[in-house]
């Protein structure tokens, strides 16, 4: 059997183009020259930063002419199923044996995401002690050609500035995620390859935290805002801020409140719009946290005053987030009573967790948070998949018409 297999990889082609690309666009998986009919398991593996794999795979059955592309041709089995351009890394999942409760993170966004595409002689589900008929090695990047990574320790900030290649200006982006804390530069070189000077900004865990005990205060949000208006490749008055999670509820407020910050718009992913929640604590071995925030509260005084928002806002949720009650604060009808809601865009996906990350990143339902309790995050793989393609694409148009463009437009309330 080794030996036949041996001989029918010899006229095996496959290729993955581009083989070198961005992690948000999509490639091309084409094998050709196999026997018309021949059924095969392509794979794709990934060893992680952290030391742990991920696998996935998808079943296919060669054509008259010998040929599988996976972004026309149907998968009958594996971890997707169907015709799934991009199922070989949304659909990525730890390998058997892993430690339970993983999230795939790239945290060194200066090396790529490597990820070993294969091919195997029938339809495969375990594949130790399995020959590879032929392999090829696609690389995913977060930073395009020419980005720059610029470490920020200024005025006591603990970021990362991205610039986009070329002379600049460019309008600027302050990201921040969510409650794990630590600097994350993913999003936020990513930002930069589509031509948005971003900054990522650790503001639970920075060095003036750790020096301290003390949590920061809004100036710290006002000196990082100030750090991208003043800086020469960055067009000052053109400064869009992005919040995921708990972030959201700072973004939102410093968006209303803070005289020193004037954004040009704002994008809350997976939020809510209450003043405090630091009230909200962790539970011995709790898994969902959303009905901590249920229901929401109609007091006004507990909420952020979104009603005083003066900038274009995109608002994303998932309609299965089982960690914030993000579905239910995106029906708060403050922005329409207050007569703002042209300023709202609102993107609600079915089926839809809490970890909406960019294309193709592989969907977690549960992962341990901090290292110490299990949380459930929600959503289904396919749809969850499919709502961040969508909201990353929206997400792009979105931050270039109200940055980009020389007048701020106005987009309508849409749900999708």
């Amino acid at each position: 059997v080794w030996r036949c297999q041996t001989i029918i990889g010899l006229f095996f082609s496959l290729s993955v183009q581009p083989s070198r690309a961005l992690v948000d666009e999509k490639f091309i998986v084409l094998v050709q020259n196999a026997p018309p009919g021949f059924q095969m398991t392509i794979h794709s593996l990934h060893h992680s930063e952290d030391g742990h794999s991920w696998e996935a795979f998808g079943h296919y059955t060669a054509d008259a002419t010998g040929t599988v592309n996976v972004s026309q041709d149907h998968s009958v089995g594996g971890t997707y199923s169907g015709v799934e351009p991009m199922g070989l890394l949304w659909s990525l999942r730890p390998v058997p044996g892993s430690k339970s409760w993983l999230r795939f993170r790239k945290m060194n966004v200066e090396t790529p995401m490597e990820v070993a595409i294969s091919v195997y002689q029938g339809h495969q589900t375990v594949f130790v002690d399995q020959v590879q008929l032929t392999s090829v090695v696609a690389e995913r990047w977060y930073m395009a050609p020419g980005v720059r990574r610029i470490p920020v320790t200024e005025s006591d900030l603990t970021a990362t500035l991205f610039l986009p290649p070329g002379p600049g200006p460019f309008p600027g982006v302050l990201d921040l995620w969510g409650g794990a804390g630590q600097l994350v530069e993913y999003r936020s070189a990513l930002l930069a390859s589509h031509g948005f000077a971003s900054l990522a900004l650790d503001y639970l865990t920075p060095k003036i935290t750790l020096k301290t005990g003390k949590m920061v205060k809004d100036d710290y949000f006002e000196t990082a805002y100030k750090f991208l208006q003043q800086h020469p490749k960055v067009s000052g008055c053109r400064i869009a801020m992005m919040g995921l999670s708990y972030s959201t509820s700072i973004t939102l407020k410093m968006a209303i409140y803070s005289e020193v910050m004037k954004l040009s718009c704002a994008v809350c992913t997976s939020g809510i719009d209450l003043l405090s929640i630091t009230k909200v604590k962790m539970l011995e071995n709790a898994a969902i946290y959303r009905d901590l925030l249920l229901p929401v509260p109609t007091d006004p005084g507990m909420k952020l005053d979104v009603g005083r928002l003066q900038c274009p806002l995109l608002l994303i949720v998932g309609e299965d987030d089982q960690n914030w009650a993000a579905p239910e604060s995106a029906q708060d009808e403050m922005m329409e009573q207050a007569g703002n809601s042209h300023l709202l865009t609102l993107l609600s996906y079915p089926n839809t967790g809490h970890l909406i990350e960019p294309p193709y990143s592989p969907h977690a339902r549960a992962s341990r948070f901090k290292s110490v309790v299990v949380v459930l995050w929600g959503g289904d793989t396919v749809a969850h998949s499919r709502a961040q393609e969508d909201a990353w694409r929206k997400t792009l148009a979105f931050l270039r018409e109200n940055l980009y463009s020389r007048k701020n437009s106005i987009a309508p309330v849409r749900e999708i």
